[in-house]
């Protein structure tokens, strides 16, 4: 049976969902902070989280990094701020997906299937290649997570790591927005380009001398993107 912890300050969204998602089928856990949450997380046996970034004391998204460095499971963020930088930065600190409250029981299942399914996928970073790699100026160690520029460790995020990842792969190659977003995201982020756009413009800060004018991370217009070492 698939195990879903569900982590909001709100007894009664924690209640509402366990009942629901009971319903289809899931094992539900419930916490209604981080510190609660982390308790169940210990324990073990869990294959996703869902995960409110409005948390008191310790918000969702310092819980999200937490939870993806030790226990690698798959987060879908619910927030109730609708502004777009709460739900990019989830993003950013690995969250998987996001969905706005309020929302319907219907379509919060059919992101965590569609979570859940992708966490199953093994995803190119590691079934194509797990052995360093070196372009350029740039090297990359999918095992230990670690990337450098000209010998200086690169503080990335997970999806920018797995960008990173994919374009040192096919250095001098361009891809379309929809081919990287498939590629890194998998085939469910299928015409969602703005997740890309997020990411690229993260990784750029990362890696540029200058962000604005990029020599390593190219934009073709119209056509998509290309990495230069």
């Amino acid at each position: 049976m698939t195990s879903v912890l569900v982590v909001d300050d709100d007894p009664l969204i924690c209640k509402g969902l366990k009942f629901n998602l009971e319903q289809e089928g899931y094992e539900v856990l419930t916490a209604t902070n981080a510190n609660s949450a982390l308790v169940q997380l210990e324990r073990g046996g869990l294959d996703a989280v869902i995960l409110d970034i409005g948390l008191p004391g310790q918000d969702g998204l310092s819980l999200c990094q937490q939870i993806k460095t030790e226990f690698h499971l798959p987060v879908l963020f619910l927030t109730a701020r609708r502004r777009e930088l709460d739900e990019i930065v989830g993003l950013q600190v690995g969250g998987d997906d996001y969905i706005t409250k309020p929302f319907s029981v219907d379509l919060l299942i059919a992101h965590l299937k569609a979570v859940l399914r992708r966490s199953n996928i093994e995803p190119f970073t590691r079934a194509q290649r797990t052995d360093p790699l070196e372009a350029g100026s740039f090297f990359l160690d999918p095992t230990s997570h670690r990337a450098a520029k000209n010998g200086e460790l690169l503080n990335l995020a997970p999806r920018e790591f797995d960008l990173l990842h994919f374009f040192m792969i096919h250095p001098d190659r361009v891809f379309s927005s929809d081919e990287i977003v498939e590629q890194v995201w998998g085939v469910d982020f299928a015409g969602q380009p703005q997740v890309l756009y997020v990411q690229i413009r993260g990784l750029r800060e990362k890696i540029e001398q200058e962000a604005s004018a990029p020599h390593h991370l190219l934009t073709l217009r119209g056509v998509g993107y290309k990495f230069i070492p």
